[in-house]
């Protein structure tokens, strides 16, 4: 795409796109890290991978076994 274009068509598209970043509200690093933390921590009471699954609501539990004789 970027052959089919002229030098000064490439260079608006670029300054378009810087425009649009100067625009986009930013937060910082250091609020933003605690609200993550702050959700991760109320939710793990829920998350499955911590938690774990009850036996009898796992869908991928061995329904029997193999018997041979």
């Amino acid at each position: 795409m970027a052959r089919d274009m002229s030098d000064k068509d490439i260079l608006k598209m670029e300054i378009d796109q810087l425009q649009k970043e100067v625009k986009t509200a930013r937060e910082p690093v250091s609020k933003t890290a605690k609200e993550l933390c702050d959700f991760v921590e109320t939710q793990s009471a829920e998350d499955p991978l911590i938690k774990g699954v009850p036996e009898d609501k796992n869908p991928f539990k061995e329904k029997g076994g193999c018997i041979i004789t």
